[in-house]
């Protein structure tokens, strides 16, 4: 008798570990279970854990419009050092002392300047293509071209510590949005500098990482039909969209 729907279609809620790309997740997931066709819905750097929403099948016919959703990030940024990269991975290009007097007030009033829309420069080390060729691509042969500043949108933003010269922070914010530069923004803007330390994605739409499945527990299933319980269906996805 024939196996029915062994390879659904929709989405799958996997928490990336750090040092992994999301390629990496996507490959493991496709090979692992014989997936025909799997996407996912936002790229999250090697440095960064977190959300990631795998599309399958014919789930991969809205990663559109699951990436226009609003993501929520828990970030730590350190200032004083800025990077090539923007992020902790990249090379330290300057470093600056902190200016004499900095408090705590300070630096909730930089976070503060950065709300609302505003446009902001993508990073040298990002996807967006310059020319048909991705600016990451460049930026590793050393070039640095001209990028056209973007409008974003923070929709609300929450600092949890600050022991200076690192501050820990939360940010729900629109497709687009640079974390990274939002820390070198800040760092600039409080004439130090600054990049970010580490990354978290816990939320994308109504879509949280507090029900993906970690990588360990998916390398410890031994089928796909461990798996599908986990999938998320077309119809599913629609509700939770609307919700």
């Amino acid at each position: 008798m024939k196996e029915a729907n062994t390879h659904p279609d929709g989405i799958l809620l996997v928490d990336k570990p750090a040092k992994c790309t999301s390629h990496d997740i996507v490959d493991f997931v496709r090979k692992k279970f014989r997936f025909k066709k799997v996407g996912h819905c936002g790229t999250l750097d090697p440095l960064a854990t977190g959300l990631i929403i795998l599309t399958l099948e014919r789930g991969t016919k809205i990663q559109d419009l699951l990436m226009c959703e609003d993501k929520i990030y828990e970030g730590t940024m350190k200032l004083g050092i800025s990077t090539d990269t923007q992020d902790a991975e990249g090379q330290t290009i300057e470093e600056r002392p902190l200016p004499q007097g900095l408090d705590d007030a300070a630096v909730m009033a930089a976070f503060d300047k950065f709300k609302g829309d505003f446009y902001q420069t993508p990073p040298m080390v990002s996807a967006i293509k310059k020319d048909g060729v991705p600016l990451y691509k460049l930026a590793r042969e050393g070039k640095v071209v001209e990028r056209q500043p973007r409008l974003v949108h923070i929709r609300r933003w929450q600092v949890s510590r600050i022991e200076l010269p690192e501050a820990d922070f939360t940010v729900e914010c629109s497709k687009g949005f640079y974390v990274r530069t939002y820390c070198h923004d800040i760092g600039e803007h409080l004439g130090c500098g600054g990049h970010l330390k580490a990354l978290r994605r816990t939320q994308s739409g109504n879509f949280s990482v507090a029900n993906s499945l970690t990588v360990e527990k998916i390398q410890a299933m031994n089928s796909i039909v461990d798996l599908v319980p986990f999938i998320l269906t077309l119809a599913q996805v629609s509700r939770m969209r609307r919700t």
